[in-house]
């Protein structure tokens, strides 16, 4: 039996009578709707992983975290820029990070009307056991790339992203 076409996909379920096809249209052709269906199968792949290992934690916690442990006393406005999101989306991703006793917040030395940033010793524990999880995490994804395809699907990926931020 020959394979469907790429923009063709069965949506029937284990058990479940046949569906339809579903004609996705120019869907499949736009950079967006693929970039954010690689995102939907990337991002569960990454929660099975950490739930397999038996934690809980989201891409976008990962990424502060590496942030904040990099950049020890980090403002919140800093990181929310250097993350791309709104200050108000951050601050309960702090509470629940600070609550799992991962990082802390301190007034700044510099600036008392700021809070400095950093992790806690069993947050730095933790972005130790999560880095090798996300490392095995990305090894997976990224099996069917060599390590030059990967090297320049990011770089594309950048200047998308470049170009997505000058309009």
């Amino acid at each position: 039996m020959a394979r469907p076409p790429a923009h063709s996909v069965d949506e029937t379920a284990v058990g479940a009578p046949p569906a339809r096809r579903i004609d996705r249209g120019l869907l499949p052709t736009l950079l967006g709707y693929e970039l954010r269906r690689t995102q939907s199968a990337v991002f569960a792949d990454f929660a099975a992983t950490f739930a397999a290992a038996g934690e809980t934690l989201t891409p976008g916690e990962f990424g502060l975290l590496v942030l904040v442990e990099r950049n020890d006393g980090m403002s919140q406005m800093a990181l929310a820029r250097a993350l791309g999101i709104d200050r108000s989306t951050l601050v309960p991703i702090l509470d629940r990070l600070q609550a799992r006793d991962l990082l802390v917040r301190r007034r700044s030395p510099t600036d008392a009307r700021t809070h400095a940033l950093g992790l806690t010793a069993e947050g730095e524990q933790a972005v130790a056991r999560f880095t090798r999880l996300v490392k095995a995490h990305e090894k997976r994804i990224a099996s069917g790339l060599s390590a030059a395809e990967t090297r320049l699907l990011i770089e594309l990926l950048e200047k998308v992203r470049t170009a997505a931020r000058s309009l």
